[in-house]
């Protein structure tokens, strides 16, 4: 089997590892997670500290209100990619450091208004807006940026992994208490949401996963593990090189599958469903045999692949351009490549 690099039709790494003002982080994350730069590193902390500097982190904490919020107080979904919630994912996703007085500001701002009954996180701030697909951006992010040890955090993980399982999780008949499902939004376990005709949606799998990925495997309790064996399996029943997962109110899958961007809202791609199925150890099931392909045959001659999803001019900060190769959807392919294919 060749490895990563060997499965490229050029050698993107020079690109990547260039100084770029216009999108710092590239440089930080291939240096440690293509490289192995280890933290304690000169070049690698120089590179962190650029991405406080220029591109777009900057761009986003100046909208930043002086409480902690964007745009307006709240649950902060509101406007979307423009709210509160958006910024603390995107931050995340773009490398910001978690420990920036700003930074955190946002964090604790999300951890004390968007968490529904001391419980998961919350569209609108009630029981029932609770959602997979917020709630994986929103724990993924904030483990990123530092929070893993805030009690707040912790019991929003071990409620999403209880929704997933079903574990201590009531009907929505059950009226007595919130803590149950709701018919408008997580309607039942393995992903069951509204949103997709009460059917199981991958796109919240995925971002639920991306989460529980992240929580150390030293420190996931019996129900985050229950609720990853569950996310794996779902996420592999079917082949992602094709995403016909349960798709409720349509009839083919989502088109968004299929086209690879940066940063990741609540749609999400097959790269990323590779890339968490990555984090959890899963990359050598042949099952993820022609989703890999379909990630190689996506490369340019030079090893490069393009921005096909963007949210420029919804968000703070534009990120790339579309249609053109991309810095960021190639270190997310490079990735997925190096933990499918190792070097020996």
């Amino acid at each position: 089997m060749p490895s990563w690099r060997q499965s490229l039709a050029g050698d993107p790494l020079p690109w990547l590892l260039e100084p770029d003002t216009a999108q710092p982080a590239i440089r930080y994350f291939a240096l440690h997670e293509l490289l192995g730069y280890p933290d304690g590193n000169d070049e690698y902390r120089r590179a962190k500290a650029a991405i406080m500097a220029s591109g777009p982190v900057p761009k986003i904490l100046a909208a930043q209100e002086p409480e902690g919020y964007w745009v307006k107080p709240g649950p902060g979904y509101g406007p979307k990619y423009l709210g509160t919630v958006w910024q603390i994912t995107f931050l995340a996703q773009l490398g910001a450091d978690g420990a920036e007085e700003r930074v955190r500001a946002g964090c604790e701002y999300v951890l004390s208004h968007s968490i529904a009954s001391h419980r998961g996180f919350s569209v609108n701030g009630t029981p029932s807006a609770f959602i997979h697909c917020l709630a994986g951006n929103l724990g993924a992010a904030l483990i990123d940026l530092g929070w893993l040890d805030d009690k707040r955090l912790q019991s929003a993980l071990d409620w999403q992994a209880r929704v997933i399982t079903g574990d201590g999780v009531d009907s929505p008949e059950s009226k007595h208490t919130n803590e149950r499902y709701y018919k408008s939004g997580t309607s039942g376990p393995l992903f069951a949401c509204a949103a997709n005709a009460g059917l199981s949606c991958a796109w919240g799998a995925v971002k639920a996963m991306l989460a529980l990925s992240k929580v150390p495997s030293s420190r996931r309790t019996p129900v985050m593990n229950a609720a990853i064996e569950q996310g794996i399996e779902f996420l592999l029943s079917r082949d992602p090189a094709v995403s016909d997962y349960p798709m409720g109110y349509a009839t083919k899958p989502s088109l968004s599958w299929f086209r690879f961007g940066y940063p990741i809202g609540y749609v999400t791609d097959v790269l990323q469903n590779l890339e968490v199925l990555a984090a959890l150890g899963q990359m050598q099931d042949g099952r993820l045999a022609q989703a890999l392909n379909l990630v190689l045959s996506k490369q340019d001659a030079q090893g490069r692949w393009q921005m096909e999803y963007s949210y420029n001019s919804k968000t703070w900060a534009d990120i790339e351009k579309k249609r053109q190769p991309s810095k960021w959807v190639t270190l997310r392919a490079l990735r997925v490549l190096k933990a499918a294919y190792p070097e020996q």
